[in-house]
């Protein structure tokens, strides 16, 4: 007679052991579970799907109101404007981590291993998501002042995203959590990248409601009469200005006819009532332009008094012409001494610019034959005379070399340009003239979308001449320059710059050399990445080409 034990053991259902079987139950409960996981980011973008027809039936509330009056919602748009921000976050956390985490999970070939793979894997993705989505708040990449303008909210992504990473590096080599090196090479890549793509949609958004009137802060500038009037018209002339003055205060007995938004600004009170109309209209900030000629405890008093308001308090800074990074800040003894780096010309940091230089050229220069030979047969077709100009530009400080660019005027554009001087509609020194008629059929095509300007990367590979930098004046332009304007020979001419991305020929003499100033005394190789994007932009819907 068998043992009871043993009858039982005789006739029960044998285990299936072959691989392809479909009895799993630790890799179904796993797949349930990444399934569930999937669920959740639907539910996030769902939500946040919703949050966004939110904000855009939101219009009537949230539109450029009259001169003084009151939008009883302004200060809610923001709020649920970050709320979608969090919740486009967690989504895309969320999906990175799944990603890396189901990549671990596929990738591992035992059943056994991949269920020990995927539990060990859980931990570190939750670990991982709540330091992620921490980190993103604490570095305030959601802070009302960044969005929709400046690149401090996308370097604010990439430092937190590092950061945490980075720490948990640490802290999972500590440990010898071995399974979290999955994520390292899947999340950080596709999380990273996806958040800043988010963050751009939506900035894109944003500053398309705002160049229509909605989404903005009502403002009211104060100080003297002309300081006031030049941060009115620097303002006004952004259309991604996150303002809209309401009104100005000026010091007792002035006054100035200032506009904004084609319309004449009030001024509706003078430097010693500011606060009683920030409660009369309700405005969100207060910006002081420049030094009023006020008492010198004006801002600290002008800031008790914005005490629960709910107004901000912004400093239009004198410093005008000069960066942030170059401004530190470093108070002895209560005292708040500013301190302002001067400008270097030369040493690392041009030496890096130089590195970027030779490897973008080079890659360019390969990357565009088809156009150069394009160009070239389009050039050749049209009319006789050479595919290349070459014309005599004053570079670094005050070298002559030869700049090349694709022909686009006739032969004999240079002598006919002496008939052509009583038309000119440029300013300052500039010879501009939108028709003008030495420009061939080709040549104007060539002009719209900068490909006329595609040799110079020739010039930048062999030095003359840099990606980024001031617009390369003729010696007869240079031979009229006033001392200051000098300054623009201390470094290297560009390809591109602030004036290509900024209107071009639309821009007056005096604006262009502001603004070629400002990038010789402030440039950055961050900034000469954001000036190429733009450039490229600008390529493909161009302003001011002609």
């Amino acid at each position: 007679m068998m043992h009871p034990t043993s009858v039982r053991l005789a006739t029960a259902k044998p285990i299936p052991q072959h691989e392809d079987s479909s009895w799993h139950p630790p890799r179904r409960k796993a797949r349930t579970a990444i399934a569930e996981f999937g669920g959740a980011v639907s539910h996030l973008y769902a939500r946040r799907l919703t949050l966004f027809r939110r904000l855009k039936t939101m219009d009537l509330l949230h539109t450029r109101t009259a001169r003084g009056s009151v939008s009883s919602e302004l200060f809610n748009w923001a709020r649920r404007f970050q709320r979608a921000l969090v919740l486009s976050d967690c989504a895309i956390v969320v999906m990175a981590i799944s990603v890396a985490l189901f990549a671990q999970y596929a990738l591992t070939p035992s059943q056994l291993q991949a269920t020990e793979v995927f539990l060990q894997s859980s931990a570190v993705a939750g670990v991982l998501g709540a330091v992620w989505l921490g980190m993103l708040a604490i570095f305030r990449t959601r802070a009302v002042r960044n969005l929709g303008l400046g690149f401090a909210e996308y370097r604010g992504v990439v430092s937190s995203s590092l950061y945490t990473f980075g720490i948990l590096a640490i802290a999972f080599l500590v440990l010898q959590v071995e399974t979290a090196r999955g994520f390292f090479t899947v999340a950080l890549p596709v999380g990273l990248g996806a958040l800043l793509l988010d963050r751009w949609l939506w900035r894109r958004w944003l500053n398309h409601r705002r160049a229509t009137g909605h989404y903005l802060s009502r403002a009211i500038v104060v100080g003297d009469p002309a300081d006031v009037a030049y941060v009115v018209r620097q303002m006004d002339k952004k259309s991604g200005a996150v303002y809209n003055v309401i009104g100005v205060g000026l010091p007792q007995g002035t006054s100035a006819r200032i506009t904004f938004a084609a319309d004449t600004v009030p001024v509706i009170a003078d430097l010693s009532n500011i606060g009683a109309a920030v409660r009369a209209t309700k405005a969100d900030a207060v910006i002081v332009a420049g030094e009023p000629r006020s008492p010198s405890h004006f801002i600290r008093d002008l800031g008790w008094e914005l005490e629960g308001l709910g107004a901000e308090l912004v400093v239009a800074s004198a410093l005008t012409n000069i960066a942030g990074p170059r401004i530190h800040f470093r108070p002895v003894e209560g005292l708040p001494l500013m301190h302002v780096e001067l400008p270097n010309y030369d040493g690392g940091k041009h030496t890096l610019k130089r590195v970027l230089d030779i490897t973008l050229a080079s890659l360019a220069l390969v990357a565009l034959i088809p156009v150069f030979i394009a160009v070239t047969i389009a050039i050749r077709r049209e009319g006789p005379g050479p595919v290349l100009f070459r014309q005599e530009r004053v570079g670094r400080n005050g070298e002559t070399f030869h700049m090349l660019k694709f022909r686009s005027m006739v032969t004999t554009a240079e002598t006919d340009l002496l008939d052509l001087l009583d038309r000119n509609e440029g300013s300052g020194v500039l010879f501009k003239l939108k028709n003008d008629p030495r420009i061939t059929r080709v040549g104007r095509f060539l002009r719209r979308y900068s490909l006329d300007e595609v040799p110079q990367f020739w010039n930048v590979l062999i030095g003359d001449m840099s990606l980024v930098g001031p617009r390369p004046p003729l010696q007869t332009e240079v031979m009229r320059y006033e001392n200051h304007v000098r300054r623009r020979l201390y470094i290297k001419p560009g390809l591109t710059g602030m004036w290509q991305v900024n209107g071009r020929s639309d821009l007056s003499w005096e604006e262009s050399v502001r603004l070629d100033l400002y990038y010789v005394e402030n440039w950055s190789l961050t900034g000469d990445l954001i000036i190429l994007w733009r450039t490229f932009r600008v390529l493909v819907a161009p302003v001011g080409a002609y």
